[in-house]
């Protein structure tokens, strides 16, 4: 047995040494020291001689075995360093070719900052399902039964729950309003969240509408709030969004779930007031209409209108992302072309 541990070493040693990856040093582990290996081999072979020589013949194995592992821990060790070697010539000065990377797009980048601004003010984060009913849609929102809004030329009916009447006509959410509606029936007084979404419209696309776009509505409801906290809400949010003083004005306007309703509008930004395709030549862009809930909107949420009142906007989180970054068309936003979204890294 001596003379078979005796030329295992060197043999074994050779091909150790001429193993040039990883995979062939694990078949050499293999073929040396593993079950079926040369070494075991001749362990096999130590039951059959004398018994006063067992000892030596282990401690022998043993030494045997732990010299080819040690080789093949430096073996692999060097067959790892030189696979990372820096090849010649390379320059390790040079700069390097940044990976591609992606950005959040400039619509949801705006919705979260508003989102960081109202809860900085109390506000809390409410999300639904894009398909509502007509019951949420309009009813509850104090539509006319006969309002031009609840045809197809304005809203997109889902075909097969497009007949009867209120919860079981089912349609994409033409605004947001009526799933707020939804919120202040399950939830408690005072009411203080904010709205995001895209809602949906049947409408003909041009620079500044889009069939499927984003809105943003807040509403607070509570015993008392003035009108002019509303104002003052709304001129702190654009501040902030803007980072600087964003004029604003209200104009009368009606929309059947708020008395009394108003048309909200802040400077044009892009032209800066002076005039542009944007803002229709006249420096002002409406943003959002506004106003306090209408007493039949408050009812159908199971509130008292006597006893309670509020202030309701719903933001065109589109047209605000247009004056951040001057754009004078919408429907870039929209068109998944990354040239052009790529400038908002």
């Amino acid at each position: 047995m001596n003379e078979k541990f005796a030329s295992l070493r060197p043999s074994g040693e050779e091909r150790i040494a001429a193993s040039n990856t990883v995979a062939e040093l694990q078949n050499v582990k293999a073929a040396l020291i593993g079950k079926q290996g040369a070494l075991t081999d001749i362990l096999k072979e130590i039951p059959r001689i004398d018994v006063s020589l067992r000892p030596e013949m282990g401690r022998l194995a043993n030494e045997l075995k732990d010299h080819f592992t040690k080789l093949m821990d430096a073996r692999s060790e060097e067959i790892q360093l030189s696979a990372s070697a820096i090849p010649a010539g390379f320059d390790l000065t040079a700069p390097g070719i940044a990976p591609p990377g992606g950005a959040l797009h400039p619509i949801t980048q705006m919705c979260y900052d508003l989102n960081d601004t109202f809860r900085s003010m109390g506000f809390e984060i409410f999300q639904e399902s894009d398909i509502t009913s007509e019951l949420y849609g309009f009813d509850n929102l104090n539509f006319a039964p006969e309002h031009p809004a609840r045809e197809s030329m304005d809203t997109y009916w889902l075909a097969g729950h497009d007949s009867g009447r209120g919860g079981d006509r089912l349609c994409l959410r033409p605004h947001l309003t009526g799933a707020s509606v939804r919120y202040l029936q399950t939830h408690k007084p005072p009411f203080r969240f904010v709205y995001p979404g895209r809602v949906y419209r049947n409408e003909t696309t041009d620079a500044r509408h889009e069939r499927a776009f984003f809105q943003y509505e807040a509403l607070v409801v509570d015993e008392e709030f003035t009108f002019s906290a509303g104002k003052v809400m709304i001129k702190s949010i654009l501040s902030k969004v803007f980072g600087r003083d964003v004029p604003v004005r209200m104009r009368v306007g009606f929309f059947p779930f708020v008395e009394p309703g108003y048309e909200i509008d802040m400077g044009c930004l892009v032209c800066g007031g002076s005039g542009c395709s944007v803002c229709k030549h006249v420096g002002w862009i409406e943003i959002m209409p506004g106003g306090t809930p209408h007493p039949n909107v408050l009812r159908a949420a199971g509130l008292d209108p006597a006893k309670y009142t509020g202030f309701y906007v719903n933001i065109g989180l589109d047209r605000l992302v247009m004056m951040r970054y001057g754009v004078d068309d919408v429907r870039m936003f929209h068109s998944a072309d990354l040239r052009f979204l790529s400038q908002f890294k």
